[in-house]
């Protein structure tokens, strides 16, 4: 390699991470200090009380793995808890509204944290530098502060009641460390520009770096003042879900598009439905059709009701349930939704009756050949924030479905499906894309628009990632603000209900790196204010 490169939608976070390549470290080492400042620059999207997984490839080594540390569902969870307060489901089928929105904001809605056990062990396994050293940036940004950026702002006052879910603000709101922190003392929201310090964070990671790992969060001090906040306010998280924290390496699974080979996440990761998206999409010739004409959001709608159909009816975790992954991304599966496409059969996608998701990600290619693609998040923010340690806990149990015997239920230890799909596509033996992004749903139809985008349309990768985009995983056509009004009107007159996002770059946010000939470059999607830098 030439050179290397660092993208995420944080670009303080970036800045750290390049620091760490420049001084030599690895792109795992880079990776993990720039998800400590993203915990902190970015605390509703990620931090140590979220989860997520790292997809890392180190050619030297003969390393590749899928580093999953997923939040668990509290040992004291049962299947039936909350099947008689079930009011509906988001229309993206991310999550499930509750009465009192008692599995989306407070204690109850928090599961076991899994990030900083994935930290820890990702930097012990394929790291190079040293613990404290990866979290120092994050220790700075916390104490010293940093500015209030639009993405962030965006997201803590939009209004999110038509999906059912607590707002943002009620939850900055619901701690006293949140008022603190995200509040003007007169009971005004931070503003874009505002500089916003976190003492009480920059005291527990220090802690944690003093500390020299992650057994002082799961065991020692800071285990006992989460749990003792927890069982203050009626929370089910106890020193022993913590110390019985597990998480899981594993192998990517793979798929093929066009010659190139992709590897991505198993379940309970999302990397299958978007493979099975790119081999029904696959049957058509893409490279033929004008980029986001009707007949390309046409197809793409239909192909990507068949895969979140499939995606609804058999995820889960496969320590629990089956997940027939390797029939869904077989070729002759996609082969039959496809001929269901071409001879002008609807698909129906079923939901409850009666969407930006709470996510960040990092990736990384450096100077040696290693590539990390790293998902992490809090699934959504919860408002609880023990008083003293400063960061705000996962709101994951909201995405359990609440009706028990379902392959997503909750049960007690159970990982919930994630969303993320952080991708490494390969061309011949080495790596060519390194893609991955936050957005809930819209993440697995967002990374596969991305891939057709370099692969069929020989996009750049900055082409490809700010290139207007569509979802379906819905009964709607989901639009971003640049497909052309003209394209809406004739998918209208076909029938489709169509629904116009107002923002510019819509759905997931994109953050990819592509190599050429050993030179890395990458693109960081306008949507999340990021940054993307490379280092010779």
């Amino acid at each position: 390699m030439k050179n290397a490169t660092i993208v995420a939608p944080q670009p303080e976070a970036v800045e750290a991470g390049a620091a760490v390549l420049e001084r030599g470290g690895n792109a795992v080492d880079a990776a993990l200090a720039c998800a400590f400042v993203q915990g902190v620059v970015d605390p509703q999207m990620a931090g140590i009380g979220g989860f997520g997984s790292m997809h890392v490839y180190m050619p030297s080594k003969g390393v590749h793995d899928i580093l999953e540390f997923y939040a668990r569902a509290p040992l004291a969870a049962t299947p039936d808890m909350w099947a008689d307060k079930v009011q509906g489901q988001s229309r993206d089928g991310f999550g499930y509204i509750l009465d009192g929105n008692i599995s989306d904001i407070g204690y109850l809605a928090v599961c076991t944290p899994g990030s900083l056990k994935g930290y820890e062990t990702a930097l012990r396994d394929y790291g190079s530098f040293d613990w404290a050293d990866v979290i120092a940036p994050g220790i700075d940004y916390a104490r010293n502060g940093f500015m209030v950026r639009n993405h962030m702002h965006w997201y803590w006052s939009k209004d999110q009641s038509s999906d059912g879910f607590a707002n943002t603000c009620e939850k900055l709101r619901f701690s006293r460390t949140g008022r603190r922190v995200y509040f003007h003392e007169d009971g005004r929201l931070r503003e874009v520009g505002d500089i916003l310090r976190n003492p009480d964070m920059a005291d527990t990671l220090e802690r944690i770096a003093r500390s020299g790992g992650s057994d002082i969060f799961y065991f020692g001090e800071i285990a006992g003042q989460i749990a003792e906040d927890f069982a203050a306010h009626g929370g089910l998280i106890t020193r022993e879900d913590l110390a019985r924290y597990e998480l899981s390496k594993t192998a990517p699974i793979w798929g093929e598009y066009r010659g190139h080979r992709i590897a991505t996440s198993p379940p309970p990761g999302s990397g299958f439905p978007m493979l099975e998206l790119l081999h029904i999409m696959e049957n058509f010739d893409v490279r033929a059709m004008r980029h986001g004409s009707t007949e390309h959001v046409r197809i793409l709608f239909e192909a990507m009701k068949r895969m979140t159909i499939d995606k609804d009816a058999h995820m889960g975790d496969p320590a629990y349930v089956p997940v027939p992954y390797e029939r869904l991304i077989s070729k002759s599966h996609a082969a039959a939704h496809a001929e269901a496409i071409k001879a002008g059969e609807r698909a129906v996608v079923r939901r409850m009756d009666r969407s930006q998701r709470e996510t960040t990600h990092v990736s990384v290619i450096d100077r040696y050949g290693n590539a990390v693609a790293m998902t992490h998040t809090l699934g959504s923010p919860s408002g609880a924030i023990t008083e003293g340690l400063g960061f705000m806990y996962n709101g994951t149990m909201s995405r359990f479905d609440p009706y028990p015997g379902k392959p997503g239920s909750i049960a007690p230890g159970k990982r919930r499906p994630s969303s993320a799909a952080p991708t490494i596509v390969f061309r011949g033996d080495e790596p060519y894309v390194v893609v991955g992004a936050p957005g809930g749903s819209y993440i697995a139809p967002t990374v596969a628009q991305c891939l057709m985008n370099i692969i069929d349309f020989d996009m750049s990768v900055l082409e490809a990632v700010v290139a207007p985009r569509v979802v379906g995983v819905s009964s709607k056509i989901d639009i971003c603000n640049r497909i052309r009004r003209s394209v809406e009107k004739e998918l209208r007159e076909e029938g489709y209900d169509v629904a116009r996002s107002p923002q510019t770059y819509a759905f997931a946010a994109l953050h990819a790196i592509r190599i050429e000939d050993g030179v890395s470059e990458g693109a960081a999607d306008p949507q999340r204010d990021g940054l993307s830098l490379s280092v010779a």
